[in-house]
């Protein structure tokens, strides 16, 4: 039987790191862009769960730290949300590109 290792999550979480960054450099709007804000972010999760379970079994450090890339995951979005429905508001689209309208 094949069992799952730390190099599995470990490169799970390098494919989510990379369509994250992908994601970021490639779309033009705000949603897009944090959609791979959160991919990257849970990638780093991935990364902390799988080697605490790995590399201190028992101890639930890693799982801690998991849960505070989590809140401030969601903390971001509830931020970046706020900030896009007012660049909606004032430019009436969310790509990123006319942003530079917004001077003063």
């Amino acid at each position: 039987m094949l069992t799952i290792g730390l190099t599995h999550y470990l490169v799970v979480s390098a494919i989510m790191l990379c369509c994250g960054l992908f994601t970021m450099a490639t779309k033009r709007n705000a949603v897009g862009i944090l959609i791979g804000v959160e991919l990257v972010l849970n990638s780093a999760a991935l990364n902390l769960v799988a080697f605490d379970r790995y590399l201190n079994p028992g101890q639930l450090n890693g799982q801690i730290f998991a849960m505070f890339v989590i809140v401030v995951a969601a903390a971001e979005a509830a931020i970046a949300v706020a900030i896009c429905v007012n660049y909606y508001r004032q430019l009436a689209t969310i790509d990123v590109d006319t942003g530079t309208q917004l001077q003063g």
